[in-house]
C-alpha cells in the first residue's frame, strides 16, 4: 500500500482526499473535533507540499438535528467548514462538487477546499461509477485518509481508486500498523470486548479466543454467553438466535480464556438499581423483569487485575449502557488500562462509546487523555472489521487500484 510518502512532487498537484469528518455538531457547532484533527497529519503534510487538497467526506446527522431534515435529506457539512476555516485550514467551502473544478484552479499552491456532504448523491452509496468519474475529474491523485469508513463499499472509497494513482494518508497507514499489531501481540495479551450486536462481535470472539491469552466479554454481548448456560437474565438485552455458545465452555482451553462479569449492576422495574452477583453459582439472581445495565465492582476488580497482567490490551465496547448514564465501569476500566500504559505495555482502543469515554476523561481531568493509550483508533465498525478479516474494502482498493 504506497502512502503520500511515496509522491514524488506534491506542489502544484490538485489531491483529492477523502477523509471522516463526520463528527458531533450541536446548533451549527462541532462539538467534538477527534478525527478533524487524527487527519490533519496528512491535510498538513499535502499543503507544506504545495499540493491543492480537495477535502470530501460525509456528516450524519444527530438525533435532534434528524428532527429537522426533511425526509431523506442530508445534513450539511457547513459547520465543520466553519470550524476549517477559523483554523485557517480550508478557503472555500464547495456546496456544488460540479463548481470545484473552477474553484481550485484558482487557488495557490498549498490551499485547501472542502467539497459538501458526499452522501447529498445518491451515488456514493451506491459505488455509482458516473459519481466516481465525476469526483475524480477534480484531481490528478486521490488519497485515502477516512479508516472509519473504509469498511463502506462507496464511491469516495473504492471507485476512485480505480481511476487515479492512489495514495494511503497518515491516519489510514496508522490504523493499520497499530492495528494489526493485534495479529502478533506481546503477552500476556488481553482481549476486551464489551457492547452490543452480537452478530458483529461474536467472529472476534472466535478469532481471538484462538489467540489471545484471555478474551473478556461484558456489555450486551455477556447475555448470551448467560442466556445459553441457561442462566436468568430477566428482560436484558440479548441476541435470540442460538449461537451455539457451549463449544466455549466444553473445551477447557477456550474455558480458561474466556472471561464474564461476576457481578452485574441490575435496573429493577420500580427504576432502582442494586448490584447482583451472577456466575455459576448465582445463576438465578437476575430476577424477571429487571434489565441488566452495567458490570459491577467485582468484575471491575477482576477485570484490572487481568489489565495489570497484561503486556497488550486491545479494548473495544462499554462495560454497560454508557449512552443511559451507565459510565463508572467503563471509565473505571479506561483509567487501568492508562496505568498499565504508564508502566510499558501496548494499549489500543476503539469504538463509539470507547471514544466517548475517552473523551468524558478528559473532561472529568481537565485535559485530555488520548495520549495516555498506545492508539486509539478512530473506528468503530471499520475497527471490528479490520480486526475479523486483516483487511478492509477501502484498504483492498488501495492496494489493488488499475492504475
Amino acid at each position: 500500500m504506497k502512502t503520500i510518502r511515496d509522491i514524488a512532487v506534491l506542489k502544484g498537484v490538485r489531491a483529492l482526499v477523502r477523509v471522516d469528518f463526520n463528527v458531533p455538531v450541536q446548533n451549527g457547532v462541532v462539538v467534538e473535533d477527534f478525527r478533524i484533527r487524527k487527519s490533519m497529519p496528512t491535510i498538513d503534510f499535502l499543503r507544506n507540499g504545495g499540493a491543492k487538497v480537495i477535502l470530501m467526506s460525509h456528516i450524519e446527522a444527530s438525533p435532534a438535528d434528524a428532527a429537522n431534515l426533511a425526509p431523506g435529506e442530508e445534513p450539511s457539512l457547513a459547520p465543520v467548514a466553519d470550524y476549517l476555516k477559523k483554523a485557517g485550514v480550508v478557503k472555500d467551502f464547495v456546496k456544488n462538487y460540479r463548481t470545484a473544478t473552477g474553484v481550485i484552479e484558482k487557488k495557490l499552491d498549498g490551499e485547501c477546499i472542502l467539497l459538501e456532504n458526499l452522501r447529498t448523491n445518491p451515488g456514493e452509496k451506491k459505488n455509482d461509477p458516473v459519481f466516481a468519474a465525476e469526483l475524480a475529474s477534480l484531481a490528478d491523485i486521490y488519497i485515502d485518509d477516512a479508516f472509519a469508513v473504509a469498511h463502506r463499499p462507496h464511491a469516495s472509497v473504492i471507485g476512485i481508486p480505480q481511476l487515479l494513482p492512489s495514495y494511503a494518508g497518515l491516519l489510514l497507514e496508522s490504523e493499520v500498523v497499530h492495528l494489526s499489531e493485534a495479529f502478533h501481540p506481546k503477552r500476556p495479551f488481553l482481549f476486551v470486548l464489551c457492547g452490543a450486536k452480537f452478530e458483529t462481535k461474536l467472529p472476534l470472539i472466535e478469532k481471538f479466543i484462538a489467540t489471545a491469552d484471555y478474551v473478556f466479554v461484558g456489555g450486551a454481548l455477556a447475555h448470551n454467553f448467560y442466556k445459553e448456560q441457561g442462566w436468568a437474565i430477566g428482560a436484558s438485552l440479548v441476541s435470540q438466535k442460538d449461537f451455539n455458545l457451549q463449544r466455549f465452555f466444553r473445551n477447557p482451553i477456550l474455558a480458561a480464556k474466556l472471561i464474564l462479569p461476576v457481578d452485574v449492576v441490575v435496573a429493577r422495574p420500580d427504576g432502582t438499581t442494586v448490584t447482583k452477583k451472577i456466575d455459576a453459582v448465582n445463576t438465578t439472581s437476575v430476577a424477571s423483569g429487571e434489565i441488566i445495565m452495567d458490570a459491577g465492582p467485582e468484575t471491575v476488580a477482576l477485570l484490572t487485575k487481568k489489565i495489570t497482567d497484561a503486556a497488550q490490551i486491545l479494548w473495544n465496547g462499554p462495560l454497560g449502557a454508557y449512552e443511559k448514564g451507565f459510565k463508572q465501569p467503563t471509565l473505571d476500566l479506561a483509567l487501568a488500562i492508562i496505568a498499565q500504559t504508564k508502566k510499558g505495555s501496548e494499549s489500543i482502543v476503539g469504538g463509539g462509546d470507547t471514544l466517548a469515554a475517552i473523551a468524558d476523561l478528559g473532561r472529568d481531568t481537565g485535559g485530555s487523555v488520548e495520549g495516555d493509550f498506545t492508539f486509539v483508533s478512530t473506528g468503530g465498525g471499520a475497527m471490528l472489521e479490520f480486526l475479523a478479516n486483516e483487511t478492509l474494502p477501502g484498504v483492498d482498493a488501495l492496494e489493488n487500484g488499475t492504475l
